[in-house]
């Protein structure tokens, strides 16, 4: 079988008055590519009709070379039919993206994503780092299109960036180190050197950054944002602050694949290029002739053997304590579920019993996302959300995915960011 390697990370690169650096270099070793298959065959099985039309999903699969060239072409006619006043700046920047991995012209989407970003503002001087992801796809499929055109978007872009993005977040760091190094590699010739010395200086701090979040056992940030992560630290032309074992990394990861961390369809999504050797900055090379590529043969898996199901006792708390939203609260209730439940089942059954657990939910590319409980709903505006802990600690999964065991106590707070 074929081992992948992250692209380039053997090559010592220079970048402009700095020195040069070799980087880690990571592949999946063959008897392991059993793993990376079942999971892109996953992602793949969740395009239905029904389902979101979710763009990274379909530039993961051409990344990867899809299997289901029937789901390939659903995907894609599905988000060339997307209406561009319906899409936020990163949903219409990801469906651009998607539409050129598939070799599909995006028409008048770039340019509606042009304006947007010539008028963008961000929501404050010291606005929190989350919103500048949606910004960050933006630039870099601007880039891909139209490097020149971009060029005083990315720059005024970085500028902004660079003083407005406390605290940090490794996924929006991972993908404004793609959309950067992106335009730091295509300036137009020609244009003034404060460009690439701009690019440069930010694209060092994201990175340093990005890095800071590398963990003793190759995770980067969390294992859900490690996938952004190594695509940033494998193409960024800035050397990180700390080594990076490129690997170590691989080898977690695949840890996790192993023991089904990587269910969720968005999850694999992101993970998915790393392991196959590609970044978003591939998009504009994916070829598409016709496909060669046969779904392969799965390891036959033992049946799984049948467990009595049994109850479990979660202890819920619902908690609002931001004065001037709405009525404060503190309500907890023992609720007893399935062994096995994801946590979404533990919301309604609290809904069932009590209305004051009453809550709603708003669906997005990784699943349903709590929007509203007990009449109090999130807020762009007043940058609220609904934030779920076990104990003291933020779930990294959603509620249609996270499974909370046996007497765990889990808090819903409402949250200002």
């Amino acid at each position: 079988m074929t081992w992948f390697t992250l692209p380039l990370l053997n090559l010592l690169w220079a970048a402009a008055g700095t020195s040069t650096w070799t980087r880690s270099s990571c592949s999946v070793p063959p008897a392991q590519q059993p793993l990376v298959h079942g999971i892109q065959v996953l992602m793949e099985n969740s395009v239905t009709s029904s389902a979101y039309p979710n763009p990274s999903i379909l530039i993961a699969m051409n990344l990867a070379g899809a299997y289901d060239m029937e789901a390939q072409k659903f995907l894609t006619d599905k988000l060339m039919a997307s209406d561009s006043a319906d899409l936020t700046i990163g949903q219409l920047a990801l469906t651009i993206m998607a539409l050129n991995s598939s070799c599909r012209d995006p028409g008048n989407k770039v340019s509606v994503l042009q304006r947007q970003m010539e008028s963008w503002p961000p929501s404050g001087p010291r606005a929190p780092a989350s919103n500048f992801y949606g910004p960050s796809l933006a630039v870099l499929a601007l880039c891909q299109e139209n490097p020149t055109r971009a060029l005083p978007i990315a720059a005024r872009f970085a500028k902004i960036l660079r003083f407005g993005s406390s605290p940090f977040n490794t996924d929006t760091g991972a993908m404004a180190t793609l959309a950067l190094t992106c335009m730091y590699n295509k300036i137009p010739e020609g244009s003034d050197e404060g460009f690439k010395i701009l690019f440069g200086e930010v694209l060092q701090e994201v990175v340093k950054n990005v890095s800071m979040r590398i963990k003793d056992n190759g995770i980067i940030g969390d294992i859900y944002s490690t996938g952004l992560a190594m695509q940033a630290l494998s193409v960024t032309p800035k050397q990180p602050n700390k080594e990076w074992n490129c690997q170590k990394t691989m080898d977690t990861i695949l840890q996790e694949i192993e023991q089904g961390k990587f269910h969720n369809p968005m999850s694999i999504a992101q993970i998915l290029p790393s392991l196959k050797g590609k970044t978003y900055l591939d998009v504009p090379h994916v070829s598409c002739s016709p496909g060669v590529e046969v779904q392969p043969t799965l390891p036959t898996q033992p049946s799984p053997v049948p467990t009595t199901a049994y109850n479990i006792t979660i202890i819920y708390t619902i908690n609002n304590q931001l004065r001037g939203v709405g009525l404060l609260f503190n309500e907890t209730m023992d609720i007893s579920v399935k062994s096995g439940s994801v946590l979404l089942v533990v919301l309604e059954e609290a809904q069932r019993r009590n209305p004051t657990f009453k809550f709603e939910t708003t669906m997005t590319s990784w699943g349903p996302v709590v929007s509203s409980i007990n009449d109090i709903s999130e807020s762009v505006h007043e940058r609220t959300y609904w934030q779920f802990l076990s104990g003291k600690t933020p779930l990294n999964e959603g509620v249609a995915d996270y499974k909370p065991a046996d007497h765990e106590h889990i808090m819903a707070n409402f949250t200002q960011y």
